[in-house]
């Protein structure tokens, strides 16, 4: 009898052990794609062009093979990635159409010399435009339009077009959560919390979804306050500690007492927005307010700094800061329009993108309803529709016809904004038309679309790391989040595909759910520092093609403070201070952050 228990238990150990080298073996499988992407993309700097067709080749290969996903399925899901990349190229050449219209007319010079007036120094520019009308227009918009507007803006005031989309890139965290006027949250988190076992767990504690989705949104502005309120200062570091004379990130932190004025002007009603109002209004109306408060005190000069920083003449700047486009360091001949109507065209857009966002006013549902592509792909299922009407592409086309007649522009001017953007939108689109395919591919592998009844390859790798983790899964659910954004491009689809997975595993480890899936949605906005076809967009923008991979390399740093910072305030919300994993990070933390000051 002995001998038979010792017997069945031998065997349900080789059965374990089986079964744990098969999810260790699909892991490492789903994880191939993205180690692609990335090893090309970072490592051997290979230009997305040419390193996104290997990561979809490898990610059709894995679904076929091993997720068993039938052909049908895969031409579906590839189709569905060329729709959304066209929608994608559709908001960018929209953004390049407004640079190139606004340049032609002279318009630029104007916004360059009144930013010049304004402040001289390159650290409040960046923080002006980046980290406030940047999170302003992400607030309205979502879909990486703030990269795409900041990052043109930034090059025609003069900065290299490379240190234009950094910032752009950077600026692309805090924000996000709440962009779109709340659609991470209220798609994204909503959408993936939408599930049976949420609702028992709600109806065991007496609340609603909605009031729930409420309580997970001020969790996650929370968070966002304390991960991005040093979001200015450290960007101002990397844009002095790379791109600067003398490459010295000391120079960037020497502005904390105006890049912490700035970021607390935004922060702070941030939170407060998110707790009157829902996920609807932090990034929009946080962002208005610090506008409305930092411009004018810069005016005035309040905390900004007494010596003026700039970068190197551009003759001695290296040719991989460079894209194909050019700001002309000469004011325009006609640079005598004025900064209102200069400025009008960008405002437009900003007022477009509000009026249509918004639910209460009647306007977003008649647009959305405007819709062309097919809602099922060759009888799978899948489908792709593109709101050609509501995209941020069609706020940046009509701001750029009513720009003509504004700016006084002659029709020859018109027509070579016209062509200038569609030849500069060439050099994105092979990148985002094989990276959006390999994404559906990854997406869509799941069991509702293969014959092998295996988890989608994001799943199977977000539940080997729970394995991996165990209690200590506060500190890396952000990770979770940033992996799907990565691969996504996209906060809200990465928070659909992870929120329940998130809230599971954090019962499965009895700590709070709403604090982990807040810790997702966190995490998932850090993401888009890094997603590969925001890089790719925001450089289309400047005319910087080929160096994706460098800027991933740069942006990675902002990217895993956020995540770490979110990470460790996550676990100490949880368990506590005390003697655990959380306290030493949070510790470690403030100990990399004070040696830095000391950078040169």
């Amino acid at each position: 009898m002995a001998e038979l228990r010792d017997w069945r238990q031998r065997s349900v150990t080789r059965k374990e052990s089986i079964i744990d080298s098969t999810g260790a073996f699909l892991s490492l499988a789903a994880l191939a794609p993205i180690l692609s992407a990335g090893g090309l993309l970072v490592i051997w700097r290979v230009p997305a062009r040419r390193a996104m067709p290997v990561a979809y080749s490898i990610a059709l290969i894995l679904a076929a093979l091993l997720w068993q996903v039938p052909p049908r399925t895969l031409v579906a899901a590839t189709l569905q990635g060329l729709l959304v990349a066209a929608s994608l190229l559709y908001i960018v050449f929209g953004a390049l159409l407004l640079l190139a219209t606004l340049t032609e007319s002279g318009a630029v010079a104007v916004i360059r010399r009144g930013f010049t007036q304004l402040s001289p120094d390159r650290r409040v520019q960046a923080i002006l435009i980046g980290w406030l009308f940047g999170s302003f227009i992400e607030g309205a918009s979502g879909f990486g339009t703030p990269a795409a507007v900041a990052a043109p803006l930034l090059l025609a005031l003069g900065f290299p077009a490379m240190a234009a989309v950094m910032v752009g890139l950077i600026i692309q965290s805090t924000c996000v959560s709440f962009g779109a006027v709340g659609t991470p949250i209220l798609v994204g988190v909503q959408g993936g919390l939408d599930a049976p076992v949420v609702h028992q767990y709600l109806e065991s504690l007496a609340t609603s979804p909605p009031a729930y989705l409420r309580e997970i949104t001020v969790r996650v502005a929370a968070l966002h306050a304390l991960c991005g309120t040093l979001v200015p200062t450290f960007l101002c570091a990397m844009l002095t500690g790379f791109y600067g004379r003398r490459r010295s990130f000391r120079e960037g932190l020497q502005i904390w007492p105006y890049a912490l004025f700035a970021a607390l002007s935004f922060t702070l009603p941030y939170v407060l927005f998110a707790w009157l109002f829902g996920p609807e209004f932090p990034s929009l109306l946080g962002s208005a307010v610090g506008l409305a408060v930092v411009v004018p005190a810069t005016r005035r000069g309040w905390l900004t700094p007494r010596e003026s920083w700039d970068f190197d003449d551009p003759e001695f700047w290296p040719s991989e800061w460079m894209g194909s486009l050019r700001s002309s360091a000469e004011p325009s001949l006609r640079a005598r329009l004025g900064a209102i109507k200069s400025w009008t065209p960008y405002a437009l857009v900003a007022v477009l993108l509000l009026l249509s966002r918004l639910p209460q006013l009647g306007i977003q549902e008649a647009l959305r309803k405007v819709r062309i592509g097919p809602s099922d792909i060759l009888g799978t299922g899948i489908g792709q529709q593109l709101e050609i009407l509501y995209l941020p592409g069609f706020m940046f086309l009509l701001a750029s016809l009513a720009a003509a007649p504004l700016l006084a522009m002659h029709r020859k001017q018109v027509v070579r904004a016209w062509f200038t953007a569609a030849g500069q939108l060439r050099s994105a689109a092979v990148a985002l038309l094989f990276a959006l395919p390999m994404v559906r591919v990854f997406i869509l592998s799941g069991p509702e679309h293969n014959l092998s009844g295996l988890a989608s390859m994001p799943l199977t790798l977000a539940e080997s790391a729970s394995r991996l983790a165990g209690e200590a899964w506060p500190l890396f659910a952000p990770w979770i989040g940033a992996l799907g954004a990565f691969v996504a491009g996209s906060n809200t689809v990465s928070n659909l595909m992870f929120s329940l997975f998130q809230f599971s595993t954090a019962q499965q480890i009895q700590v709070e759910p709403a604090m982990i899936v807040a810790a997702q949605a966190v995490g998932g906005a850090a993401g888009n520092m890094i997603t590969i076809h925001n890089v790719v967009a925001a450089s289309a923008t400047v005319g910087l093609s080929g160096r994706e991979g460098l800027l991933i390399r740069k942006t990675l740093i902002p990217m895993t403070y956020y995540c770490l910072v979110a990470g460790s305030a996550t676990y100490l919300w949880i368990y506590g201070l005390g003697w655990n994993a959380g306290t030493v990070l949070a510790a470690a933390l403030a100990v990399c952050l004070a040696l830095a000051t000391r950078l040169r």
